[in-house]
């Protein structure tokens, strides 16, 4: 299989994921030319608002490959990755990114992430959600604790 057979699975797991009741989004994740995930959006179906296709996708590869680091790996996803897909793909050492369509595009059909890049932007005095630090003093321990820890595993 190529790149524009991994993309087709990630478009086609889109299409299914909307016959299932899901979001029209889908991702596949590849390492040594096999697909080792293939998830679609199950937000709705979950109740889960962190279920697009793409953390699914992520979720699915660790637990089959037994790691958190998916350095090695290719993505592909039927859409551009959302702040917290695109996030998530760094967090998992992802080498590649390929997508399909663009967020304007899912913008056009009512996902926009317009108002997660403008709630980053400002200062969180000014965001929507009102914000708070509070305990800092009691939960630094377990920083202090953590950064101490000579067994730990790092990531």
């Amino acid at each position: 299989m190529g790149n524009q057979e991994f993309m087709r699975k990630a478009i086609e797991m889109s299409i299914k994921s909307i016959d299932n009741g899901g979001g029209p989004f889908g991702a596949v994740i590849v390492k040594d030319g096999e697909i080792i995930a293939a998830a679609s959006n199950s937000v709705t179906i979950d109740n889960d608002p962190t279920a697009h296709a793409e953390v699914n996708a992520i979720r699915m590869a660790c637990k089959k490959l037994g790691t958190f680091d998916l350095s090695g790996c290719e993505i592909y996803a039927s859409c551009e990755p959302c702040p917290m897909c695109l996030a998530s793909i760094y967090w998992a050492r992802i080498d590649k990114l390929y997508y399909a369509n663009t967020k304007a595009d899912a913008d056009k059909i009512g996902f926009s992430d317009n108002f997660i890049y403008e709630e980053f932007a400002k200062p969180e005095s000014q965001r929507s959600i009102k914000t708070t630090t509070m305990l800092r003093n009691e939960a630094i321990k377990a920083f202090e604790k953590w950064e101490n820890k000579e067994d730990k595993t790092e990531y």
